[in-house]
């Protein structure tokens, strides 16, 4: 490596160093503010446990049918309960002009929606891990054999839902209709990631190993993730500041 190349190698490992610290200072913040409150997280998982709850008594849990319809099931939990966690995600800073504060801070609007991506994806999956044994429960299907696969594939699916809502919701968020404008527009979005989440977690649940013909369908979450994260971080900066 020339010296001429050492000062700008620096520089560039510098700005990376400040842009993971401030995008984890915004996640904090909102982890923080959400654990005093509770309120999107306390109304998703009282969502999921009712929904899930509900749906026992309508499904029969021993027919072969059932058994095809696990991961939709599942999915579909998962992701209308997700809608309540990402609604808050910008809403909770249009209180006080907080928004404006942050949009003015030196703080670039990729980090910003780093931030608040990372601190959503914690959440959801916290609504994830406290509905799965809900679900393993009430619908007597063994899921702790296959707890890794299937939380790889819950991880995938819901990073990619994560990005997609965190997106609209800031894109919705001085909308007076933004509750419903928000799933209209991240469900469409999300049909590629959710039917290869689905199929993945019926295949998991049914028995069947990741690998062989279902394989694409990893590769399909990866993609849809890569794609659609930088599509957001680069984005991100029109949605925000117009």
């Amino acid at each position: 490596m020339t010296a001429a190349a050492q000062p700008a190698l620096a520089e560039s490992r510098g700005s990376t160093g400040l842009f993971v610290r401030q995008a984890l200072t915004i996640a904090a913040k909102d982890l923080r503010s959400e654990l005093r409150t509770k309120e999107a997280l306390n109304a998703s998982v009282a969502f999921s446990i009712v929904i899930l709850v509900l749906f026992s008594f309508i499904f029969d849990s021993g027919s072969e049918e059932f058994h095809d319809l696990t991961g939709g099931l599942l999915w579909m939990v998962f992701t209308f309960a997700g809608a309540l966690v990402l609604n808050r995600s910008f809403a909770r800073e249009t209180l006080n002009d907080c928004l404006d504060g942050l949009l003015a801070a030196p703080v670039p609007p990729s980090a910003l929606f780093t931030g608040k991506a990372l601190a959503n994806f914690v959440m959801l999956l916290a609504v994830a891990l406290i509905s799965l044994p809900v679900f393993g429960l009430f619908y007597d299907v063994r899921w702790v054999p296959v707890f890794w696969p299937l939380m790889l594939v819950i991880v995938l699916g819901t990073w990619g839902l994560t990005v997609i809502g965190t997106v609209f919701s800031a894109l919705t968020v001085n909308l007076r209709l933004r509750e419903l404008m928000l799933p209209t527009l991240v469900y469409p979005l999300m049909t590629p990631a959710l039917v290869a989440a689905m199929t993945l977690t019926t295949d998991l649940l049914k028995g069947t190993p990741i690998g062989g013909d279902n394989l694409i369908w990893i590769k399909v979450l990866v993609a849809f993730d890569a794609i659609f994260t930088a599509v957001a971080v680069t984005m991100i900066d029109t949605v925000l500041l117009g």
